[in-house]
């Protein structure tokens, strides 16, 4: 019973931490359907629940984004499957191509968020933010060099991370 009790307090856990961030990534995959969108977030925390013995507290989000994205691609399969109107195959290769992007996004976001929160912010700036070597250095407070090295060295683990991932660069 106390199995039990850890059990659903570490779901608790899992869920107040990482719920919110899932269901807007899970939207995307989903295409904004809402109701799907949550139907993926539960199915997530439930085998998260099943398996919770299995997934280790410092790669949660990690192994949530992953259940989560290979249920929402297993969600979109059975519904196409299901689907009794037929889609021309230009509608068909537009859908699959939006489906892709999302995943795309979703795998980086994945990979990104296994980097240091150093290296995170310093992509952050240079990369979501637009910002050059020195406008980021002033925004972290840290010289011109270290965001130089940060860079370097965050951008060789992220394509590490992508790598584990499946994700092959050129």
């Amino acid at each position: 019973m106390s199995q039990c009790v850890d059990r659903d307090e570490y779901l608790r856990s899992l869920y107040s931490s990482h719920h919110r961030r899932l269901l807007g990534y899970v939207s995307r995959l989903v295409l904004d359907d809402r109701t799907s969108a949550e139907d993926v977030v539960q199915e997530t925390f439930l085998r998260a629940w099943q398996h919770a013995d299995q997934v280790r507290p410092e790669s949660a989000a990690q192994w949530l984004f992953t259940v989560a994205r290979n249920v929402a691609i297993s969600t979109h399969r059975r519904r196409q499957r299901r689907q009794v109107t037929l889609m021309s195959d230009a509608d068909g290769a537009v859908l699959d191509e939006q489906l892709d992007a999302v995943l795309d996004n979703v795998v980086v976001a994945a990979a990104l968020q296994s980097l240091t929160e150093a290296h995170r912010q310093v992509l952050s700036e240079l990369y979501f933010q637009s910002h050059s070597v020195s406008e980021a250095a002033r925004a972290l407070e840290i010289p011109e060099g270290t965001v130089k090295s940060r860079s370097y060295y965050a951008l060789r683990a992220l394509r590490d991370a992508l790598t584990e991932r499946g994700v092959h660069h050129r």
